[in-house]
């Protein structure tokens, strides 16, 4: 079920919530945390318990994900509240942060070392046993293994940010915390990697994974934290998600050679609820999409029109943000 915290960020910590993610496993275990640069707050009051498998943590830039991350991984301490990761303060125990893998969200790479370096240079700051099999082994996972003798420097994004990866692999973690991974990749390697993630899942780790894009999380899993503007607005299944999306209206805006006859008909059709023109261009709302998308084309050709763009306005993030936090 989804559930909403309190309306104002700046109250008092309300009474830690029973509601979880993966109850009982508490791999990774936030209870109340706030996180403040001065005036500014960054987390608010955020409570949520993850356990073995793929969590997606979805969140538009600037919501607060990545200093979320930082908090987990004991690289910044939380203003107020309590973390634990695999039972520890991982801000106070230096074995617990040899337990986690981070992918950041920053691209901070040694372009002259060689992808191979790089990720044994990461093997050896964990004190890996045997760094250099650790490391082939580890961009064996992200497809890299061909290619690992290569300059970082010399690399595509999406190959960057699967060196990135293979170094948050490369000590074999329990727990794996992953900031954008998937931002630059191609079809086929997102793919790859997303299977990757369910499979690190299914063998027990607890997987973190940031997105800020909603067909991502869909294809991650349905176990979903929504953070905006630092708070926790929703917990729960993928698929809550999209039902309450599902309760209001959609919107589209469609750009046409005759608007006018297209908006006539539209609204003689019953297809839509709400209309609007602004010269070539027709904002429109339904309430039944897939009719709508059935029938527009056909109605455009019937109008003697031709359709130059469509798309949807409310298919993005910020407005599943809107819709949770402000009702609309």
């Amino acid at each position: 079920m989804t559930t909403l915290p309190p309306p104002n960020p700046l109250t008092p910590p309300a009474p830690r919530s029973q509601a979880t993610v993966a109850p009982g496993d508490g791999m990774l275990a936030v209870d109340a945390v706030s996180k403040f640069y001065g005036s500014v707050v960054a987390v608010s009051d955020v409570t949520f318990d993850v356990g073995p498998g793929v969590t997606a943590l979805l969140g538009p830039n600037g919501a607060g994900k990545s200093t979320l991350f930082r908090m987990l991984c004991g690289l910044t301490p939380p203003s107020r509240g309590a973390v634990r990761v695999l039972g520890c303060d991982p801000r106070d125990d230096r074995d617990v942060r040899g337990r986690i893998g981070l992918v950041p969200q920053q691209d901070a790479l040694f372009d002259h070392l060689s992808a191979s370096d790089f990720v044994e240079f990461a093997a050896r700051s964990h004190a890996v046993h045997d760094p250099t099999q650790a490391a082939q082994a580890a961009l064996g996972e992200v497809d890299l293994l061909e290619v690992g003798a290569k300059p970082v420097g010399q690399f595509s994004k999406g190959m960057r940010q699967r060196v990135k990866v293979a170094t948050a692999l490369v000590n074999d973690p329990e727990v794996l915390i992953l900031d954008e991974p998937l931002t630059g990749l191609d079809p086929v390697q997102r793919r790859r990697m997303i299977e990757l993630f369910h499979r690190l899942g299914d063998d027990g780790r607890c997987v973190l994974v940031s997105s800020h894009v909603l067909d991502e999380v869909a294809r991650l899993g349905s176990r979903v934290l929504v953070i905006a503007q630092g708070r926790l607005v929703a917990t729960g299944d993928y698929r809550d998600l999209r039902e309450l999306m599902d309760h209001r209206p959609h919107r589209f805006r469609i750009e046409v050679s005759d608007p006018r006859r297209v908006a006539a008909a539209l609204v003689d059709r019953g297809l839509v609820s709400g209309l609007t023109l602004d010269g070539s261009v027709i904002e429109v709302e339904t309430l039944d999409v897939d009719a709508f998308g059935r029938q527009l084309l056909p109605l455009v050709v019937d109008a003697g029109a031709r359709v130059t763009e469509m798309r949807p306005l409310d298919d993005d993030l910020e407005s599943v943000f809107r819709y949770l936090v402000e009702g609309r």
